[in-house]
């Protein structure tokens, strides 16, 4: 556009020039004014401006452009950046709830650990403590025949040790009463023990009954004892390291 306002004023000024050649020559260039030099103002005049205009306007709009392109750049960017700050912080909350549950997941697993080595080692020492508790239950019959063959010699026949045809008896009754206290010692090394409800207590006192160590068969009236007291003993009872094997049966008395 401005190439062709320049053209058109160029071949302006030639046909301007060639139709005044002559009075130009004529003329004095004291009182005349060299046509160019009338021209040239209006045409530098006039690409001055065109020039200063179209420069001006191409400059306002790129600079509008840039900057309504700057400021979508600016809001795209914001819109990203917000964005990814969300997804930063729901992976955040999603990886802080895994850590609760995982933290929590090892603590129940350390717990249970702890419980099953606690109940192993418990289940361990039970049967390393009562292992031979079957086995001892077995045995329980044998010592109540020692007992009751041991029983079964009168009182006044073991007083009489000087007489010669009893000899054999004593012989028998001290064989049967030493294998019966090995047998005993052997047992108690196993933690395995007798005890007799028909033994008075520190005191002097019969002892009372209870329930867990005792079984009674009967109750009957006995004058000069409490109730509740054992008047008699039907069999011993057998303690395996703190654990009753079989309660004593007993004869409790009943007053009231």
């Amino acid at each position: 556009m401005f190439q062709r306002a320049l053209l058109r004023q160029s071949q302006a000024m030639r046909s301007a020039l060639s139709s005044r050649s002559l009075t130009t020559a004529v003329s004095s260039p004291l009182t005349r004014t060299s046509p160019l030099r009338l021209h040239t103002p209006s045409i530098g005049a006039y690409a001055l401006r065109s020039a200063q205009r179209y420069y001006s306007s191409e400059t306002e709009s790129s600079k509008t452009e840039t900057k309504d392109a700057g400021e979508q750049k600016e809001s795209k960017t914001e819109t990203a950046e917000g964005k990814e700050e969300d997804a930063l912080k729901k992976e955040l909350e999603a990886k802080q709830k895994e850590i609760v549950e995982l933290k929590d997941k090892y603590l129940r697993s350390v717990a249970d650990f702890r419980n099953l080595q606690e109940r192993t080692k418990r289940d361990i020492d039970n049967a390393r403590t009562f292992a031979i508790q079957k086995f001892a239950g077995d045995l329980l019959d044998t010592v109540d025949n020692f007992d009751r063959a041991l029983s079964a010699v009168p009182a006044e026949k073991l007083e009489a040790r000087g007489d010669e045809s009893l000899k054999d008896l004593h012989n028998l009754y001290d064989g049967l009463k030493m294998t019966e206290n090995i047998l005993m010692a052997t047992l108690k090394k196993h933690g395995l023990e007798r005890f007799d409800p028909g033994e008075p207590t520190e005191d002097g006192k019969p002892q009372k009954f209870d329930p867990n160590r005792h079984e009674a068969t009967f109750m009957a009236k006995a004058e000069g004892k409490e109730d509740g007291e054992i008047m008699y003993t039907q069999s011993k009872g057998f303690i395996l390291n703190g654990r009753v094997v079989r309660a004593a049966k007993v004869g409790v008395v009943k007053n009231s």
